[in-house]
């Protein structure tokens, strides 16, 4: 074994963490370089917890032979199957014993504990490691509190005693950089999760000051909940938070696979905004996302009626108008959102679909600027809106719309 290849694979392991590569690219750089200099591996995978709405962590792959490593989510492992298997893991031996290392023996006579390891010695392994690389309490975000590795050989012999010192030596310089990785994507996930997707990435990319807000022309959208203080009154506590859920999933993916930015979710509103380089083209989003929300609250209400679950629909008011976009708060403790009064007149307008007895109401403004989707709205009539110096006009969609 080159200890000068093993000096370099440090040393390039380390570039590409501060670099800021991804854990793909460090796996497979770090697997090739360490083929290179004479550690026989022909498989690897990493496991990452991670901090993000749906999926517990994710699982990185390298084999030997192919040209980058694979990567694949999963979701929680606390029940059903996914648990089952997690308990009859190398990794969950080392995480509840507290060590770092295992080491079973692939010999055709051996007793194997581990159903992944009798795979890997069918497979043509004669050896397999299993590492946990732990961090300290105060490096730990959330479930995230170790890098979990393991490494496969097929050569006659197994790795040999030098190798497996190499890896040991070598893995936790790797550890630290998936661990860099990792972090910027849950930073990622948890301002796109709680900002939106775009205030999110401006925040990342640096708009983080107090008062720095640009404005913007948009259309506004905002909607909330038919009913919904009654149903809170007369519901079991413990079936709003599922009931926000379940209407919230359905307006939000509507509203984003539109092209739409969900800016707050303010108890059973939603706040959102529709941006393009042609005004009439957000105005065609945020109509065909008004659409693609009333088809999926039709049919999750079917669902919900099936199961004697309270049900409901959505008000909702768009509006078009300039704002501001940005940082508005205290010096620690701000929230990214617009402002200004075109965000009030949304809110009133949604709140006027109670006294004129419509699901959706747009401004005249809206109705000016949508283009050829004005032929297919209907005047309600002028109505003062509280706050709102001068009445105005408000529009619907006919029936057939």
């Amino acid at each position: 074994m080159d200890e000068r290849l093993i000096a370099e694979l440090s040393a390039w392991t380390t570039g590409a963490g501060l670099a800021g590569k991804s854990e793909t690219a460090l796996l497979t750089g770090f697997c090739e370089r360490a083929v290179a200099a004479g550690i026989a591996v022909a498989k690897a995978s990493l496991i990452v917890d991670t901090l993000h709405p749906i999926h517990e962590g994710r699982v990185f792959r390298w084999q030997l032979g192919e040209h980058e490593s694979t990567l694949r989510e999963y979701g929680r492992t606390n029940e059903g199957e996914a648990a089952e298997s997690w308990r009859r893991s190398p990794f969950y031996h080392l995480v509840q014993t507290g060590e770092s290392f295992l080491r079973p023996v692939l010999s055709p006579d051996a007793v194997v504990d581990f159903p992944i390891v009798e795979e890997m010695r069918a497979a043509g392994m004669t050896d397999y490691l299993a590492m946990n690389n732990r961090f300290a309490a105060g490096g730990a975000i959330g479930e995230l509190d170790c890098i979990l590795s393991s490494w496969a050989s097929d050569a006659p012999g197994g790795f040999g005693e030098p190798a497996v010192a190499a890896l040991r030596r070598l893995v936790p310089v790797l550890a630290l950089g998936v661990k860099s990785a990792s972090l910027g994507r849950i930073a990622e996930t948890l301002v796109e999760t709680y900002l939106g997707r775009d205030a999110g990435r401006r925040v990342l990319g640096g708009l983080i000051a107090r008062g720095v807000a640009e404005k913007i022309g948009a259309v506004l959208w905002f909607s909330d909940l038919r009913g919904y203080t009654r149903i809170t009154d007369t519901a079991p506590p413990e079936q709003i938070i599922p009931l926000l859920n379940d209407y919230a999933d359905a307006v939000i993916s509507a509203i984003h696979e539109e092209g739409g930015e969900v800016l707050k979710l303010i108890g059973d509103g939603t706040l959102a905004i529709f941006q393009a380089a042609e005004r009439e083209r957000a105005c065609h989003g945020a109509l065909a996302a008004a659409a693609a929300a009333r088809g999926r609250i039709d049919a999750l209400n079917r669902q919900r009626a099936a199961l004697a679950l309270p049900v409901t629909h959505i008000y909702l008011g768009l509006h078009v108008g300039e704002v501001f976009y940005g940082n508005v708060g205290s010096k620690d403790r701000l929230d990214f959102t617009v402002v200004g009064p075109a965000v009030n007149e949304a809110s009133r307008i949604a709140a006027m679909c109670r006294s004129t007895d419509q699901d959706v109401l747009l401004s005249a403004a809206f109705a000016a600027s949508c283009g050829t989707a004005r032929q297919r709205l209907v005047s309600v009539g002028r109505y003062a809106l509280r706050g709102v110096g001068r009445p105005q006009e408000l529009f619907t969609l006919e029936p057939e719309s």
